[in-house]
């Protein structure tokens, strides 16, 4: 029998980077930021929540070949790496980028000043990624509620091309009703599940998450979870340990 372990990352207990135009909130230990109990989950390396004010940008440098996935939550961003033109990334729209080894990219947000975005940036760990500066862009829609929706699979990718880290991951976002359940069946015995939550609050395998609160879990094979508050959001990624 597999043993089940499971962790709890609070939003209120996570790392923090903060300028006058820029916060970022860390799942997981990154930069100067670190915690023994926060260390990357499977090839899940980063999981940062960005505020970004407009008319700035945010440089990144990856010291890995790294799958860099950009989610923008509210308004939009645009993002350029080293030698590409910039590409406009709306909430409902998600980037993929796959960055070399000692690449810059870069994070805009490119509206008037005063106006805040806020994105998720995950970066995954690709050991594989022989080159870089591929983009993948591709929109989802949340109005198809109480449904898990794919970003990506091992099976049948919604992206087009063929990035090394597909066969490796599955990510799904969910947008859900109060009192609304759902399942998450894992899909290979040895992965582990991420579930993050964007918006609202959850009850997921028994445990009580807000928004912004992360819960991994290692030895499952379905995640049972139910919306607890109207037009909650949740997203599940599923990653080889």
């Amino acid at each position: 029998m597999i043993q089940t372990c499971a962790n709890i990352y609070l939003a209120d207990q996570r790392g923090c980077t903060q300028m006058d135009w820029f916060r970022c909130f860390h799942t997981f230990n990154f930069g100067q930021y670190f915690n023994a109990n926060r260390q990357p989950f499977g090839t899940i390396q980063v999981l940062n929540d960005n505020t970004l004010r407009g008319e700035h940008s945010i440089k990144m440098q990856v010291e890995k070949p790294t799958e860099v996935l950009i989610i923008p939550l509210v308004g939009g961003v645009e993002y350029r790496s080293t030698g590409s033109e910039k590409v406009f990334i709306a909430a409902g729209e998600l980037l993929m980028a796959s960055v070399t080894e000692g690449v810059e990219y870069e994070i805009s947000n490119p509206y008037e000043k005063e106006d805040l975005v806020n994105y998720l940036e995950i970066w995954f760990k690709n050991d594989s990624l022989l080159l870089g500066d591929e983009l993948l862009k591709m929109s989802f829609d949340l109005t198809h509620r109480n449904q898990l929706l794919p970003f990506f699979t091992h099976e049948k990718s919604i992206l087009k091309h063929n990035l090394a880290i597909l066969n490796k991951n599955y990510a799904f976002i969910g947008k859900y009703g109060g009192r609304e359940e759902g399942n998450y069946d894992v899909k290979n015995e040895s992965s582990g599940v991420l579930v993050f939550i964007i918006e609202g609050v959850f009850e997921v395998q028994n445990r009580l998450l807000h928004s912004r609160d992360c819960l991994t879990l290692e030895g499952v094979e379905a995640v049972e979870f139910e919306a607890l508050s109207n037009d909650a959001i949740i997203l599940f990624i599923e990653t080889y340990l």
